[in-house]
């Protein structure tokens, strides 16, 4: 098992959402997360049925004023780190510093086929990462920056606007597998500790991976390639499910067999939530002293039912 923690990290709390029907339906969402106690309003980044994150986010961070936005995470394939760079600092500006960037691989096989943008080996697609982390903190830094990599080549450029954050908006890097992960614990803010989803889809191989053994195994990746810097990172985990309810033991049933898992493996997964708001609690303190995991992002359907759970351990 891995070190306790000393003095853990107060938690706070995400939430992931994506899709809309009017402005109206997005801002209230937004500003519902904002009046609930969470931290931060965070979106993936696809071509399916989704909004788009630019947009989307600023919209969110111009109709609240204490709420985070945030990228969980950019496919950096779709994104020349320039464009993102100025993007994203423009965002940070407006919002007043309150932008989180997550910069991905890129991962999912629909996008690269539905676009026809090469979708090139892993080890390539997580150079091209690297080079477009070091080129963001390139732009939005003081004074020109220029870069000559193996992917991307800048020139003698700066960065305009400024981020209002200090050094940049925090990145976030999450994955399930060994080099991203380290890639993670050098590079990045905050690291996310997701499941693998090599295979391009979430199937059995990022299912299985969810697992507490699993999550045991990425942790130990993340402390061994951070080093001295591991108490200075933020560990975010993601949850797919989570149920607020009385019935823990019969809902655990029947969605761990949905997905393929006994009750006792789902409920030992962090990703997957099932109890009532004090058992929840319970769990999330556990699994912060265990693995570290004090920024804790629940998908938008959750919102309102996991409130009580904000309000308990926001800040502690």
């Amino acid at each position: 098992m891995l070190a306790r923690m000393t003095h853990p990290r107060p938690f706070r709390f995400g939430v992931m959402a994506a899709n809309a029907r009017s402005s109206s339906e997005w801002t209230d969402t937004a500003k519902k997360a904002e009046d609930l106690g969470y931290s931060t309003l965070l979106m993936p980044d696809h071509f399916g049925d989704q909004l788009a994150p630019i947009a989307a986010l600023s919209t969110a961070a111009a109709v609240t004023e204490t709420l985070r936005v945030g990228s969980l995470v950019f496919a950096n394939d779709f994104r020349h780190p320039a464009l993102l760079a100025k993007d994203t600092a423009t965002i940070d500006l407006l919002s007043d510093g309150r932008l989180e960037v997550g910069v991905g691989a890129g991962w999912m096989t629909d996008d690269y086929t539905w676009t026809g943008v090469e979708h090139d080996r892993p080890g390539v697609r997580i150079d091209r990462m690297i080079e477009s982390i070091e080129i963001l903190r390139g732009l939005w830094g003081q004074g020109a920056f220029s870069f000559d990599g193996d992917h991307y080549t800048i020139t003698e450029m700066d960065g305009q606007p400024k981020p209002v954050q200090a050094g940049g908006p925090p990145i976030v890097v999450g994955g399930g597998g060994k080099r991203v992960l380290s890639t993670a614990a050098r590079l990045a803010d905050i690291v996310g500790v997701n499941p693998n989803v090599g295979e391009g889809k979430v199937g059995p191989e990022a299912i299985a991976s969810m697992s507490a053994d699993a999550t045991e195994e990425k942790l130990g990746w993340v402390r061994d390639a951070a080093g001295d810097r591991f108490d200075d990172i933020e560990i975010s985990i993601l949850k797919f499910v989570t149920i607020v309810t009385d019935d823990r033991d019969e809902v655990a049933g029947k969605v761990g067999g949905a997905m393929g898992m006994d009750a006792d493996t789902l409920l030992a997964s962090p990703h997957t939530l099932v109890g009532s708001a004090d058992q929840i609690a319970e769990e999330l303190i556990a699994q912060r002293e265990r693995w570290q995991g004090s920024y804790v992002t629940v998908q938008s359907d959750a919102l309102e039912a996991f409130a009580p759970v904000v309000a308990a351990l926001a800040g502690t």
